[in-house]
């Protein structure tokens, strides 16, 4: 994993731009923005991927594998945290003094002169900024913005507007969410994780204060959150609060979810409008209401902001349908902390209705699933009717002994409902065999659990 160096100036122009690990979402939402601004971008990446396909169709020239020859015309290279310090392209670029600029700085350097409007907190940073994106294109306006996901709407991560506003999913994992000239920030919630970056939960506590402190308009916060209470008195910008507890500024209530969408009422002062989600799950009733607020920061009437949201279409990779083979659904989801899971796995039991519901869960970093595994077992086990546990995703982490997709399993109280299976063929085998048609199959996990769906349609299929 290499550490952000966010001291490194930002010139005024970035000449020639390579980025490595060019099909992460966050760095191909910040390449297309500046390929469209007419800057030279090329990038690398591991492996093909749509992700990849679609940069190619929009001019940008991706090779598969990391060779140094890539970044020998570069005058400028990005990188993201998940790289590992050895990346051959990487040392060749420190060998040979070209500047090298993690993918938030690039960011940064790609909102200079806007109006920034940041999106933070541990969950639902993505389909907030999305929503916020949908709300703003909906009443006329025409925001710039990178997302870490794709706008199902808009059919990207990312695109260039005409008004002052951009806005931008900003990452918390590194520490990175600081960087940006924030005008107006939300923070959806706070909830311990990243301790391998901050160390602790008090320094994990302090960064969002920071942020918020730093808002130069206005920072909307949730008010349900007990986080986000105990450091109340910290915050010294004006503050907004939204949620289902009594006393926020926008209060949502009445939240009916199904499997057509979900429905709510949101009450501001003596302003009350019924609105209406075509996505499902009563925390997209919640994330739409704080989303709501940042648009009316943004001078939206709030009418208007709630109806706009009417056409939001969700976000990749968010309880997203890939695929129904004989009457057996398969969703995918990023779900990666056990909060997100909750979440998740009861958006799905929403929609199944009597049918049962199968979750796929992929460990998600080495140190999350040592320190969280009796939480995701308890929370799949109350979500789920049955589960199967593949190993550990380890991303920007090497492995630690002892820690495998069973610490999860080990965790149920029935073990009945769990299956450990590190072999993902068994494991859609598992899966398909536990479903009947009506039941949802669920994959969950921001690592690459997706790329298990063929296997599982091939077994629905063949049983």
């Amino acid at each position: 994993m290499i550490a952000p160096d966010l001291t490194v100036e930002l010139p005024d122009e970035l000449g020639r731009v390579h980025f490595i690990g060019i099909g992460g979402s966050g760095m191909s939402g910040i390449a297309r923005m500046l390929h469209s601004r007419g800057v030279l971008v090329t990038g690398s990446d591991r492996s093909e991927s749509p992700t990849v396909t679609a940069l190619r169709a929009d001019g940008i020239n991706v090779q598969i594998g990391h060779e140094p020859v890539a970044v020998r015309d570069a005058d400028t290279v990005v990188v993201t945290g998940a790289l590992w310090a050895d990346n051959s392209e990487y040392l060749w670029a420190i060998d040979h003094g070209i500047r090298i600029l993690h993918r938030s700085r690039a960011l940064a350097w790609l909102v200079r002169d806007h109006r920034v409007v940041s999106i933070a907190g541990a969950h639902g940073k993505t389909t907030s900024t999305a929503m916020i994106v949908t709300g703003l294109r909906g009443v006329g306006r025409s925001p710039s913005f990178v997302n870490g996901g794709v706008l199902a709407n808009v059919g990207a991560s990312s695109g260039q507007g005409t008004d002052p506003e951009f806005v931008i999913e900003a990452d918390e994992s590194d520490g990175t969410f600081l960087v940006y000239p924030t005008s107006i920030g939300l923070i959806t919630n706070i909830d311990s994780d990243h301790r391998d970056h901050y160390g602790s939960d008090e320094a994990f506590d302090d960064a969002f204060i920071a942020f918020a402190n730093g808002c130069r308009e206005v920072v909307v916060v949730s008010g349900d959150d007990p986080t986000l209470l105990r450091l109340m008195p910290r915050i010294t910008a004006p503050t907004v609060t939204f949620g289902e507890s009594d006393g926020v500024d926008y209060r949502v209530s009445n939240i009916e979810s199904s499997a057509d969408g979900v429905t709510a009422t949101i009450t501001h002062g003596a302003e009350v409008v019924v609105f209406r989600l075509p996505v499902p799950g009563a925390h997209n009733a919640i994330n739409a209401t704080g989303a709501v607020a940042v648009l009316c920061a943004l001078g939206v009437e709030m009418s208007a902001a709630a109806a706009a949201l009417g056409d939001f279409a969700g976000t990749g990779r968010r309880f997203e349908l890939m695929n129904t083979t004989r009457g057996v659904r398969v969703y995918d989801d990023y779900a990666h902390h056990p909060r997100e899971v909750r979440a998740a796995l009861a958006t799905a039991k929403s929609v199944v209705g009597d049918g049962r519901l199968i979750a796929i869960h992929q460990p998600h970093l080495y140190s999350r699933t040592r320190d969280m595994a009796v939480d995701f077992a308890r929370e799949y086990e109350n979500g789920a009717d049955f589960t199967v546990v593949l190993d550990v995703y380890g991303a920007r982490e090497d492995p630690i002994t002892g820690v495998t997709g069973a610490l999860v399993s080990d965790a149920f109280i029935d073990q009945t409902r769990v299956a450990y299976c590190p072999d993902w063929m068994d494991a859609a085998k598992i899966a398909a065999a536990h479903a009947k048609a009506g039941d949802i199959i669920m994959t969950l996990s921001c690592g690459d659990v997706y790329r298990i769906i063929p296997l599982v349609a091939r077994e629905l299929d063949a049983s």
